[in-house]
C-alpha cells in the first residue's frame, strides 16, 4: 500500500501556499487508494508556536483534508508529534556515532558564513567548509563549548527520480557539504528526524514543495547509510507573491484562519488552488474529493503559482 503523510510545522499559521501543497499530497494518496497519516514536525525551529499545532489540524480539517492515522487516530502506541519521539532520534544519533559517520562541530553560523565562498552559497545557507571534519567522535566529551553533530557527505554524484521533475542529480559532498543532524542545543535537526520518522512510519511517498529538493539529497544520504529504502519523492512548485518571493506576511494576509474568519468557504479556496494546479479550467467552488479523478501531476504548471490582489479578491467575493 502507498503510504503518504501530511507534516505541518507549527511555526505559525498555515497559509495558501501550505494549503496548495497539502492538497496535492492528499490527492496523490487518495487517488492511489493509499494510507495517509498526519505528523506534527515541532522540533527543528526556534519559531515553533504551541498554539499553531491545534490550528494546523483545524485548518486541514476545515479544508476537507482527512487522514487515516495521526495524533487523534493513533496506531497502537505510535507517537505523531516529533517532540514525543525524541528517543528514536537519540538512538539514530548513537548509531551514527558508532559508525564514525558524524563528527562534533563547534563552528557557529557566523563562522560558516564567513568561511563560505560566494560560488557555494545555497538557497538554504552556505556549504560548510569542513573546518571540524577531522574531529573524532570521542572528542565531543572533551569540548568546553557547545557543538553540533555533522554528517560526513560523500564526494560523489548521486541521483533520484523526482515524481514531478524527473531525474535530479548532484554531488552532495561538493554542492551541499557536511550537514547538521543534531544541533548544538542537543535536539535533532530536520534532516535526521524526518528520515527516522518516515522510515518508522513506513512512508512510501513524500510530496512537498520544491524548496526542499536539496534536503532530499541529504536525506537520501542518510537512507543510504542505514540501508533503508527511500520513499518516492515528489517536489511541486511553491506559491509566491507578485514579487516572485515565497508567500509571506509581506504579501498581505493569506492565512487560512484569516479567510475563515472573513466567512470565505473552504470550497472556494480548494477551487482556486485546483485551478492553479491545472485541474479546473476556471476557479469554482469544489471539495477535495471531487478532484480525485482529476488528479494528474503532469498537468501542474512547472512555474510557481502567483497569488496577488485578484486571487484574494476572488476568494472574498
Amino acid at each position: 500500500m502507498v503510504v503518504g503523510r501530511l507534516a505541518p510545522s507549527p511555526t505559525g499559521a498555515q497559509h495558501l501556499g501550505n494549503a496548495r501543497t497539502f492538497l496535492v499530497a492528499w490527492l496523490s494518496i487518495r487517488a492511489q487508494q493509499g494510507h495517509l497519516l498526519l505528523r506534527i514536525e515541532d522540533i527543528d525551529s526556534p519559531r515553533i508556536k504551541p498554539w499553531a499545532v491545534d490550528q494546523a489540524i483545524e485548518d486541514l480539517q476545515w479544508l476537507g483534508l482527512d487522514w487515516d492515522e495521526g495524533p487523534d487516530k493513533p496506531l497502537g502506541d505510535r507517537k505523531y508529534i516529533q517532540s514525543e519521539r525524541l528517543s528514536l532520534y537519540s538512538h539514530a544519533l548513537e548509531e551514527l556515532k558508532s559508525k564514525t559517520r558524524i563528527y562534533p562541530c563547534i563552528c557557529s553560523r557566523t563562522d560558516v558564513l564567513e568561511a563560505a565562498s560566494a560560488p557555494h552559497e545555497m538557497s538554504d545557507g552556505p556549504v560548510y567548509g569542513g573546518t571540524c571534519r577531522s574531529r573524532p567522535v570521542e572528542e565531543a566529551s572533551r569540548l568546553d563549548s557547545s557543538f553540533a553533530w555533522r554528517f560526513k557527505s560523500k564526494n560523489e554524484v548521486v541521483s533520484f527520480e523526482d515524481g514531478f521533475r524527473g531525474q535530479l542529480s548532484t554531488n552532495v559532498g561538493e554542492a551541499l557539504g557536511d550537514f547538521v543532524v543534531y544541533k548544538n542545543n542537543d535536539s535533532p535537526a530536520y534532516q535526521l528526524s524526518v528520515v527516522v520518522d518516515d522510515h518508522e512510519m513506513n512512508v512510501t511517498e513524500v510530496l512537498r514543495g520544491d524548496d526542499l529538493i536539496q534536503s532530499t539529497f541529504r536525506q537520501n544520504a542518510l537512507y543510504d547509510f542505514w540501508g533503508w529504502a527511500s520513499p518516492r519523492f515528489v517536489h511541486v512548485p511553491l506559491v509566491v507573491g507578485t514579487d516572485g518571493r515565497r508567500l509571506a506576511k509581506r504579501h498581505g494576509d493569506t492565512r487560512l484562519s484569516y479567510f475563515r474568519d472573513r466567512g470565505v468557504c473552504p470550497e472556494r479556496i480548494i477551487g482556486l488552488l485546483a485551478h492553479s494546479l491545472g485541474w479546473l479550467e476556471h476557479p469554482v467552488e469544489c471539495e477535495p474529493r471531487e478532484l480525485i479523478e482529476k488528479f494528474d501531476l503532469k498537468r501542474i504548471p512547472p512555474e510557481p503559482f502567483v497569488v496577488g490582489p485578484e486571487e484574494v479578491k476572488w476568494l472574498e467575493s
